[in-house]
């Protein structure tokens, strides 16, 4: 593995996608505008960059995951940013942009000579973590198949096509999704809760019927019954992805009314209890609404 490996972006998703890939074997020269997340890769065998220009002045390909499309823009083509280093001739963009951001930055790259894979990833930090990431990827076929074996460290690929921002498309889609089976399932289970229902054999009965979703199967179970709230994504980044979609949609032609009404439910989630707050606590909004508590000691 000669090829060097640079990453920007050492968050919740970032840090164990690099541990992941030095455990591989790969060399990793990362940066971090937080000195503790990089000095905590470091410390495992990875190299220190002060910007993400001198990453890509060192390293033939650049790994970025980050929060919001502004930071990725700027990141990638801002003054400093991956696109002004010498070395990396491709970028590969593990966030959550949108297809616009993507085509704007697939462009740029473009006339530099150099490429651009959308690959958004979806799986949290416990599939950052395990290596079992569901990586959406569009861009040059030939880039995503001379990558696909250090993708396959963290998770599995799946090819969505050439065009610019397919992958990102096709990870709002699914953002949608999780987010409104979390928001649709805790009115659900709220109204069982105040009926006298216990929320455990709710899951339990809707997992075995048609209802089943991965709320029910893995978010109730995990961070709400237990009230630990604690699931590892944060309420202003699911918000941020459904808006994003619903804007998308819009600027498409596609009307979006439940996914509106989601990502409403989501604003109201981020107002009340903070952007930093874990999306599970949507949940907690409908308890506040109903006078109940779903599970912990109120259903013991």
């Amino acid at each position: 593995m000669n090829q060097v490996i640079g990453f920007v972006g050492l968050g919740q998703m970032g840090r164990p996608m690099a541990t992941r890939l030095l455990a591989a074997g790969y060399r990793l020269v990362v940066h971090d505008r937080v000195p503790e997340a990089v000095a905590a890769i470091v410390a495992l065998g990875a190299e220190e960059a002060g910007s993400p220009r001198e990453v890509a002045d060192r390293a033939d390909v650049v790994l970025v995951s980050l929060p919001t499309p502004a930071i990725v823009r700027d990141v990638a083509i801002g003054p400093g940013g991956v696109l002004e280093g010498q070395r990396a001739r491709v970028l590969v963009d593990f966030s959550t942009t949108g297809p616009r951001v993507a085509v704007e930055m697939a462009k740029a790259f473009a006339e530099a000579g150099r490429a651009v894979l959308d690959a958004p990833v979806s799986g949290g930090r416990s599939g950052a973590a395990a290596g079992t990431l569901a990586v959406m990827v569009s861009g040059p076929r030939g880039d995503f198949d001379a990558l696909e074996p250090m993708l396959k460290v963290l998770g599995k690929p799946f090819f969505c096509g050439e065009g610019a921002g397919a992958a990102q498309v096709m990870k709002l889609c699914n953002n949608l999704l999780a987010a409104a089976a979390l928001v649709v399932s805790s009115e659900a289970i709220t109204m069982g809760v105040k009926a006298g229902l216990d929320p455990a054999m709710m899951c339990e009965v809707i997992n075995a019927s048609s209802g089943r979703n991965s709320a029910t199967q893995d978010k109730f179970p995990r961070a709400i019954i237990p009230r630990g709230f604690d699931f590892g994504f944060a309420t202003g980044l699911s918000h941020k992805d459904v808006r994003l979609c619903v804007d998308e949609a819009e600027a498409m032609g596609v009307p979006m009314v439940v996914g509106s009404a989601v990502r409403q439910m989501l604003a109201v989630t981020s107002a009340q209890f903070g952007p930093e707050s874990d999306f599970t606590s949507v949940a907690k909004v409908l308890e506040g609404w109903a006078g109940v508590q779903i599970g912990g000691k109120a259903n013991s």
